[in-house]
């Protein structure tokens, strides 16, 4: 299979810190039923996700996609902003 063909994996999440440089911390949640008890949970993890143009502030909602690892902690990439973050 060629890397053109290939499915990569996409997620949406909200930017929870953009301090570092072309680096934005995104909070991906997702919904769990409880095996026995059937309470559906919530559970969160955070990726690091390159943002080459710095586009992606604290707050917005993003799209991120699988890529090659771009440092040790970074094999996610920014695809697009789905919803800017309120400034108040």
């Amino acid at each position: 299979m060629s890397e053109s063909s290939s499915i990569k994996r996409t997620l949406i999440g909200r930017v929870v810190s953009d301090k570092m440089d072309k680096t934005v911390t995104v909070l991906v949640e997702r919904k769990v039923k409880h095996p026995m008890y059937g309470k559906v949970m919530v559970r969160s993890k955070k990726y690091h996700a390159h943002n080459e143009g710095n586009s992606a502030k604290a707050g917005d909602l993003v799209e991120i996609v699988e890529t090659r690892p771009v440092s040790r902690t970074k094999t996610w990439a920014v695809t697009s902003v789905l919803e800017k973050a309120i400034v108040v």
